[in-house]
């Protein structure tokens, strides 16, 4: 097909018997290529084959066939001029929608900047190459079409997000009057377990630039203008696996994890999840629990006594391990030293309360066996309440059990996901800040409702979080992750699927 005016070339996928691809290809999805007519320094031909395509992992989903492509002339390509590609994905569909190009050479999807049409169905992007393999994919953990609502927070150009990470930047349309505003996302919210269609909370300022603050909720799709990745931005984005080697499961560093519905004890995925390993510092959320049930007054003072670390010492030299820079004889509540051991994993705290709890150390250790083995956890043993000991032992499966059972504490869930915590010693006035261990905490990526990160040399690193979905609450843990950013890494995989998982 040669065109001598500005090319406009259409394709539907109903013209299988011109292709050697299977005829299972999606009969209502279609490619348009769309150029300058200087684009081409002679008349050019396209060709395009349509084949099946199978989803690129969990998170992307195929919406379109495969479109093989191919520009033919006897003349030059201006690579400035790029072709606009068009797909039509033919269905109703709310959540992010990607233009996907397959690198031949490293066998790998790469995503192109896309923009999407979701009342028109179809979405576009622009490439200066002119042949390859091209398709539309969705993940269905991000929604971009549905409701916004304002809220009042920094009086700017800002919205609440529960799908896109801080920093994204979002153009948000308007559905009933088509204006538009740009907004940086820097908060999470709203809950989708309670607004199942709200796409963003906009700021005040930024909803005032598109409706009329009295209206209070209004249609809206987002594209993203910038894009910022869901995981910590200190791990490198996983490229995406090639067709044939399609990842329908997490792929992670973990030695062993599991997801489980909080709820009902459903595992929603594991890996080697009833695999017995140290599990660090995670052992300290069980410490917690056996302290708190014994129904302290959060307001005592307590006098803090260095040798509370020697028990610390037994297990890693002096200044090893995580603790609360405090001196003997200065004073602090039970509530600050709470803080400290759960916010700030601060092994001396935790002995401090062991020795104030009213029972004797070998008794209270004996009571956090008891407790886990009455809940259910069966594998798990400890030997000390801070988990410096690599002989305090459990799995995924059995701390996901032990989770359920601790957050039924309120207290702990509130002082597990604190971001940062800060206290002055009653005695000296000296002034201590704990910042939680948990990056997703400190990210405000997803909604987590408890939380506690646990590393030792012979644990690897270890995660666990407590998650609110519409479905309900989803408990992610895991053990033996290879380095501190593959722990967060590998632990967001596990909210995005178990979230996926629960939508189907």
């Amino acid at each position: 097909m040669v065109f001598n005016h500005k090319k406009y070339l259409w394709l539907v996928a109903l013209f299988l018997f011109f292709l050697p691809f299977s005829s299972e290809a999606k009969a209502d999805s279609s490619l348009k290529i769309d150029y300058e007519e200087a684009a081409f320094t002679a008349p050019a031909t396209l060709s395009i084959a349509t084949s099946t395509v199978a989803d690129l992992s969990w998170e992307w989903h195929s919406l379109s066939s495969a479109f093989d492509y191919s520009f033919a002339t006897a003349g030059f390509y201006d690579p400035s001029r790029p072709l606009t590609i068009r797909i039509d994905y033919g269905e109703t569909n709310n959540y992010l929608k990607q233009i996907f190009s397959f690198d031949s050479s490293s066998q790998t999807w790469r995503p192109l900047l896309t923009k999407d049409y979701p009342d028109a169905h179809y979405a576009t992007a622009v490439t200066d190459s002119t042949n390859g393999r091209l398709a539309i994919f969705v993940s269905p953990d991000i929604l971009t079409v549905g409701s916004a609502s304002w809220y009042k927070f920094k009086n700017g150009l800002f919205a609440a997000s529960p799908d896109f990470a801080k920093g994204t930047i979002l153009r948000v349309h308007n559905q009933n009057n088509g204006k538009t505003v740009d907004v940086t996302i820097n908060d999470f919210g709203p809950e989708r377990a309670l607004h199942p269609d709200r796409v963003v909370d906009l700021d005040y300022v930024a909803f005032a630039k598109i409706a009329s603050p009295s209206a209070g909720l209004i249609p809206v799709f987002v594209e993203t203008i910038k894009a910022v990745p869901v995981d910590i931005k200190k791990v490198e984005p996983v490229e995406t696996p090639a067709q044939t080697e399609t990842a329908s499961v997490p792929n992670l560093t973990a030695s062993s994890a599991v997801i489980m519905l909080e709820k009902t004890g459903k595992i929603i995925w594991g890996k080697d999840e009833k695999k017995v390993a140290p599990l660090a510092s995670l052992t300290k959320l069980v410490a917690m629990k056996v302290f708190m049930d014994l129904k302290p007054n959060l307001k005592k003072a307590v006098t803090y006594k260095t040798a509370d670390e020697k028990y610390n010492n037994k297990y890693c030299a002096p200044g090893e391990s995580a603790k609360l820079k405090v001196k003997e004889g200065e004073t602090m509540t039970i509530e600050n030293l709470l803080y400290s051991a759960l916010v700030g994993s601060a092994n001396n705290a935790v002995e401090s309360l062991v020795r104030v709890s009213g029972l004797k150390r070998d008794k209270f250790i004996a009571a956090m066996n008891t407790a886990v083995k009455k809940w259910g956890a069966k594998d798990t043993h400890f030997v000390e309440p801070t988990g410096l000991s690599a002989s305090n032992v459990s799995s995924p499966y059995d701390y996901a059990i032990i989770s359920k059972e601790v957050f039924k504490t309120a207290k702990l869930k509130d002082i597990s996901t604190t971001k940062s915590y800060t206290f002055k010693t009653i005695n000296t006035k000296k002034s201590h800040t704990v910042k939680n261990t948990n990056q997703l905490v400190r990210s405000n990526t997803y909604p987590i409702i408890g939380s506690k990160t646990g590393y030792l040399e012979e644990a690897g690193y270890c995660l666990m979080t407590r998650v609110s979905t519409p479905q309900g609450n989803i408990i992610a843990v895991n053990f033996g992750s290879k380095s501190q950013a593959a722990n967060f890494s590998d632990n967001a995989q596990l909210i995005r699927y178990g979230r996926v998982q629960l939508k189907k």
